[in-house]
C-alpha cells in the first residue's frame, strides 16, 4: 500500500501572514485558489466514473446520498438542498447527512465527527438500501463518522463514492469509486475549508448537476423544472416559454402559474397544438 501523506495539514507555503499587507494576502489567497480547478481537472477520471455510478443509481430508482462532517457535511448538505427548487424533485432525491444533525450546520459539535457508528445510525434513518448510493465528504480522508458509514454500506451492498483532497487517503479504500482531489496546503494551515472545501464543491456541483442533467430534468441548457419561489424566477420561466413560442410575455406567464413549471406549461402549450 502506498504511504499516506496527509498535505492538507502540511505548513502553509506562506509565512507571517499576520504581518502580510493586505494586496499580499490576497494575491497569496487568489494564487492558492487557482491551483483548484487544475486539481479537479486532474481528477476527471476519477469524478467521471462516480458520476456514471450515480447517474445508474438513478436510473433505477435509489436516491443520492452525501455525508460528511463540519465544512464536507455542510456543503453537502448545501448541495442537497439546492437540489428540489433548481430541478423541481423531491427533497428526498438527494440527501445531505452531517455529524452533528442540524445543530452542526450552524455549530461545531464537539466530537461529532469521531463517532464511528453514528454514521450508519444516521443512514438508516432514513432507510438507506442497497438501490441508493453514498458519497463520503472527507477532505482529510480520515473522519471516523464518515469512514464508519461507508463500510457499513459496503457491506450492506450500498455503492459508495467519497471526495476527498488527499492522495491515497483511508477513504479512498472503503469507496468503491474514490476521487481524489489534491490542492497541496492550505494558505492558512490546515485550513480546510479554503480550497479544500472550494474543490469538494466544484465536484458536487458536477456531480448533482449532471445527474439531473441525465435524470431529463434540463431541456437544452434551461432549468425547465425550476420551483417558482420568487419572482425572478418567474421571469426567467415567462421567458423561457416566450423564447420556445408565439405566446405574448402576459400569456406565457399566466401558462406558467397555470402549470407550475416550464416543462408542465411547454407541455401543455404543445399537446394542444399551440393554443394557450
Amino acid at each position: 500500500m502506498e504511504s499516506f501523506i496527509k498535505t492538507t495539514e502540511q505548513t502553509s507555503h506562506y509565512r507571517h501572514l499576520e504581518k502580510m499587507p493586505l494586496n499580499e494576502l490576497l494575491t497569496g489567497m487568489n494564487q492558492e485558489d487557482q491551483q483548484v480547478p487544475l486539481a479537479v481537472q486532474a481528477a476527471l477520471p476519477q469524478i467521471e466514473k462516480l458520476a456514471l455510478a450515480i447517474v445508474e443509481a438513478m436510473a433505477v430508482g435509489g436516491r443520492l446520498f452525501y455525508i460528511g462532517a463540519g465544512t464536507s457535511g455542510r456543503l453537502g448538505v448545501l448541495d442537497a438542498s439546492e437540489i428540489p427548487p433548481t430541478f423541481g424533485v423531491s427533497k428526498d432525491y438527494v440527501i445531505g447527512v452531517i455529524a452533528g444533525g442540524n445543530l452542526a450546520l450552524t455549530d461545531a459539535v464537539e466530537n461529532a465527527e469521531d463517532d464511528i457508528a453514528q454514521g450508519w445510525k444516521d443512514l438508516q434513518a432514513h432507510n438507506i438500501d442497497k438501490k441508493d448510493i453514498l458519497v463520503g465528504l472527507a477532505t482529510s480522508g480520515t473522519t471516523p463518522y464518515v469512514i464508519g458509514a461507508m463500510e457499513k454500506c459496503r457491506q450492506s451492498a450500498i455503492v459508495t463514492g467519497c471526495i476527498t483532497c488527499n492522495k491515497n487517503a483511508p477513504i479512498s479504500h472503503v469507496a468503491d469509486f474514490p476521487v481524489e482531489v489534491v490542492v497541496g496546503p492550505e494558505f492558512l494551515t490546515g485550513s480546510t475549508r479554503l480550497k479544500s472545501g472550494t474543490a469538494q464543491k466544484m465536484v458536487l456541483n458536477m456531480l448533482s448537476t449532471i445527474a439531473m442533467i441525465r435524470m431529463g430534468r434540463v431541456l437544452d441548457n434551461k432549468m425547465v423544472n425550476m420551483q417558482l419561489t420568487n419572482q425572478k424566477l418567474i421571469e426567467r420561466g415567462t421567458r423561457m416559454i416566450v423564447e420556445k413560442t408565439s405566446l405574448e410575455a402576459d400569456k406565457a406567464q399566466q401558462l406558467l402559474l397555470h402549470y407550475g413549471s416550464v416543462a408542465a406549461a411547454m407541455q401543455a402549450f404543445n399537446q394542444s397544438g399551440g393554443a394557450a
